[in-house]
């Protein structure tokens, strides 16, 4: 996915918000105690979405075949294990004050010993993340860690990651290892196996290049420094110090510099290109030849121009071996790998082409000549040197139907991670920022006519940034909100769904929530670049269709569905709260409680909203439109604050949340908010969810990522907060846990935990199943767009007449409120021959009105209806169906009209 940094940014706030140091939190005058027990027993494993973020990284281990690692900008790193082709994570033991070192800012495995392999460890450079760099070292291929704490920060997720690596291990004397710095921190060095670390005070250069200089966040404006290391081999023997090692530099006049003395003494390498940074420098020690692949900035989204160099080492001769000329070069390089069976052999990517799609080139006379993975035959057609398969991923394709030169799935975007590997010249892997791809027949691609095949290679990788988990009690077992890729569906949890939600598109879902009364209705809210910001589902989350949004709205915000779904309440960023009855056709602007709230609905009374704002809680009793602050005192007046109602018992409310220093912890009201007492034994918490209760129990288990009795976790109450048991243990902690926490409703025992990079993890307790009873299909046509257009290229609409045969109209009124009503049409054509173009027309029997009508056009003009196909599925084949359905406004009963007529002919009911 895109990791865009306003995604960054939210994250970063909140995990500043949700406290990443301890405290102590300050206890009311009716305490509640609870008392922790002991760790149980609970297995963990992701719930599969097959990716799902930036992969700026991937090192072969060059001399033990197999032995391969990928770092994330947020995730941490994995191994790949070639027995069950998948990726194992290495950092889940991370812990919650440490979170920052989910951000892998570099990875080195070393060849002499391939157990050893290091982590260089930081998410920010800025004030967001509060912690220091670290380099990781392990001796067990990342199975167990040691860490060094350095006096600055790194950034992972910062601007320029996809450079590197930053940190390397000498090929001769693996003792030393050198480390790229950014923020002006120049170049270190470690000589005991990254023990100890100092800073290289003879490298001259500690860069200068920032994204923006004029950003106050200091998230742009950061010096991205020293962006990468090279060693020549062939300069040093088995245990001494390599001679000559090549240093990048995100300076565009002095990009690499070199040391022939092993490190004493540095020197810009002469005769070098300017105006450009080198994202990577890899050296073909056979040939004598460094590559460094150029852009005008750091990356990794942007990239206007940028160029191929090859230095030969011996001579000291620089040669432009670009692939295409600077006049059609619209963007950056960076992905940069050389064949270590054939040296000569070198692929380069075009990182930041992001329309029609990435450029991959490969060569095989050291850059003399190119090809590239695709070209325009005529414009706007292209022949490509590949097919891609993304059946084992097929949400990939994002549902998209683009037009030429556009293809879906795309071949990528942000192609920073390309790698070769050094055993199997068919073999090469490269990140994107959604997913990892690799191909199995590179060499395919050199016979005339070949193409080789290209497969997502992300199993077991899992990067998602989450931001609400919902489990209802029947329907889909989990549904989430997500970063960067909107959300999921999951009617089976160890399945890559193949879809993420569709019409309308969030970039990220911020908010979601479902009717407790009648978990197939479904509200959503998320960013949007254009449309809106809020959607509804009828069928459990299937199918969606779009909301209005009130006037101002600039972001998702929160958002709460109605004990019966009867109407919903949102607090979307840039206005203030407001509600609708039915499915946000129209919005009225609750009083009584601030903009920005966070806002959730009783679970029993349809009536009955909360929100909550800077220490103080709100309850509404007319369904939204007016709120009033409650007495409750002592409630945290700064920090992330997440409250959600207990199903099944009006006015039982759980509120967690914070600040370190300040107020923090857990809070349980059973008056609607009146009052709050606190649970003194939880001395921070940062999320509630509730979840089956234990046998034998009435009360739902708590689930909370907590901190008792000093120890931060996942905790589990199954007696209403009395006592809690910590359920993960120590190698399953995953950074920060505060974002989104729910049980299964089905299944006791069964936790759902939402991640800041490692996705959607779920616990199972050694005495549950470990298996969620299926889901049942639906029995109805959907009520709502389809997850994806039909492919049919659109075609001008000739009105012809039904074919011979005539046509038929199914009419469903699927719900309705007071005051409006949604249905379902669909329309068969019964006839021999096809329908290419029609014209459908009924007349409501009352005051019905249309307000929003999908996968279909329509106009009305008093009663009468006219409704026309979509541009993308012109044509109704012979026997086919066409189906879409409306909202609309009424002041009584909706009726099915008496009559309809498709291209002028009177159709059969159905």
């Amino acid at each position: 996915m895109l990791r865009r940094p306003l995604a960054a940014l939210v994250a970063a706030l909140s995990l500043i918000g949700g406290a990443v140091t301890a405290a102590t939190a300050a206890t009311s005058a009716a305490p509640r105690t609870a008392t922790p027990a002991a760790a149980e027993s609970y297995t963990w494993k992701n719930v599969q979405i097959g990716g799902g973020g930036f992969v700026p990284g991937i090192v072969f281990n060059q001399s033990e075949k197999n032995l391969a690692y990928a770092r994330t900008d947020i995730g941490g790193a994995y191994r790949w294990d070639q027995s069950s082709g998948s990726w194992i994570p290495l950092l889940d033991a991370v812990d919650w004050d440490h979170w920052g070192r989910t951000g892998v800012v570099s990875l080195a495995t070393d060849a002499l010993a391939p157990d050893r392999v290091y982590a260089a460890v930081g998410t920010y450079t800025n004030s967001w993340d509060p912690g220091t760099g670290a380099v990781l070292r392990s001796s067990d291929r990342g199975a167990t860690w040691q860490a060094t704490d350095l006096p600055f920060k790194l950034g992972g997720n910062m601007p320029g990651r996809g450079m590197g690596e930053r940190l390397a291990i000498d090929p001769n004397k693996d003792s030393v290892l050198y480390l790229g710095t950014p923020s002006g921190n120049g170049l270190w060095r470690s000589t005991d196996a990254g023990v100890t670390w100092s800073k290289v005070t003879a490298f001259p250069n500690p860069g200068n290049y920032a994204d923006d200089p004029s950003d106050t966040s200091g998230y742009n404006s950061d010096n991205q420094g020293v962006v990468w290391v090279t060693f020549d081999p062939t300069t040093g023997t088995r245990g001494s110090t390599t001679q000559t090692v090549y240093v990048g530099v995100a300076d565009k006049d002095n990009t690499v510099y070199r040391s022939t003395d092993g490190g004493a003494t540095w020197a810009r390498l002469a005769g070098q290109p300017t105006g450009y940074i080198a994202h990577k420098g890899v050296l073909d020690a056979v040939n004598g030849y460094l590559y460094p692949t150029t852009s005008d900035t750091g990356g990794p989204y942007d990239g206007a121009k940028g160029q191929v160099w090859r230095y030969a080492t011996r001579t000291g001769t620089w040669t432009d071996i670009s692939p295409m000329a600077d006049a059609d070069t619209y963007f950056g390089y960076s992905g940069l790998t050389v064949d270590r069976q054939h040296p000569g052999t070198i692929m380069v990517s075009g990182y930041s082409s992001w329309w029609p799609d990435t450029l991959i080139f490969r060569s095989t006379d050291s850059g003399a000549t190119w090809t590239r993975a695709w070209d325009y035959t005529s414009y706007p057609n292209r022949s490509d040197r590949y097919t891609m398969d993304v059946s084992s991923v097929p949400w990939l394709t994002f549902g998209a139907n683009p037009s030429p030169p556009e293809q879906t799935p795309k071949l990528g975007w942000m192609t920073e991670a390309m790698e070769i590997d050094p055993f199997d010249s068919d073999r090469m892997w490269y990140g994107t920022g959604a997913t990892v791809y690799g191909t199995n027949d590179l060499t395919d691609w050199d016979t005339p006519g070949g193409k080789i095949t290209i497969r997502p290679n992300v199993k077991g990788l899992e990067e998602t940034a989450v931001n609400e988990l919902v489990s209802p009690p029947s329907g889909a077992p989990l549904l989430s909100a997500l970063g960067d890729i909107d959300g999921f569906r999951h009617t089976d949890v160890t399945k890559v769904p193949a879809m993420m939600f569709r019409q309308p598109d969030f970039t990220t879902s911020t908010g979601l929530d479902y009717a407790e009364a009648d978990p197939s209705v479904l509200v959503r809210s998320g960013n949007a670049d254009s449309g809106a910001h809020i959607a509804f589902s009828t069928d459990d989350g299937a199918d969606w269709f779009a909301g209005t949004d009130p006037s101002g709205v600039t972001g998702g915000g929160t958002v709460a569905a109605a004990a019966d779904g009867s109407r919903f309440l949102w607090s979307p960023a840039g206005t203030g709260v407001d509600y609708s009855v039915g499915f946000g056709g129209s919005w009225s602007a609750s009083s009584g409680v601030p903009s920005g709230a966070v806002i959730g609905a009783d679970r029993v009374n349809p009536r009955k909203f909360y929100a909550f704002s800077a220490g103080r809680f709100y309850v509404s009793t007319d369904g939204g439109a007016g709120f009033t602050a409650t007495a409750a005192t002592g409630l945290p007046s700064s920090g992330t604050v997440h409250f959600k109602a207990r199903p099944g018992a009006e006015g039982d409310i759980w509120l967690a949340g914070g600040t370190s220093g300040g107020v923090y912890g857990l809070w349980h009201s059973t008056d609607s908010g009146a009052s709050f007492t606190k649970v003194t034994a939880v001395q921070e918490a940062d999320n509630i969810g509730f979840g089956k209760a234990a046998p034998g129990a009435s009360y739902q288990a708590l689930y909370s990522s907590a901190k008792i009795g000093g120890v931060r976790g996942i905790y589990r109450s199954t007696d209403a907060g009395a006592s809690w048991t910590r359920i993960n243990d120590n190698a399953h902690q995953y950074g920060w846990t505060g974002g989104a926490i729910t049980g299964d409703p089905r299944m006791f025992g069964r936790v759902y935990v939402g991640t800041n990079g490692r996705g959607i993890v779920y616990g199972d307790s050694s005495g549950s199943t470990g298996t969620t009873p299926p889901t049942t299909p639906p029995t109805t046509p959907p009520t709502t767009p389809p997850t994806t257009p039909p492919t049919t290229p659109p075609t001008t609409p000739p009105t012809t007449p039904p074919p011979a045969g005539g046509c038929q109209v199914a009419y469903t009124v699927t719900n309705q409120w007071p005051g409006g009503f949604q249905a379902s049409v669909t329309v068969t054509n019964a006839g021999g021959t096809a329908l290419n173009g029609w014209t459908l027309l009924w007349s409501f029997a009352g005051d019905e009105t249309i307000t929003s009508l999908w996968s279909a056009k329509f106009g009305q003009s008093g009663r009468a209806v006219t409704v026309t196909p979509p541009d993308w599925a012109t044509t109704l084949p012979a026997g086919g169906t066409a189906t879409f359905g409306f909202t609309g406004s009424s002041s009584g009963t909706p009726a099915v009209p008496a009559a309809f007529r498709l291209n002028g002919t009177t159709c059969a009911r159905g």
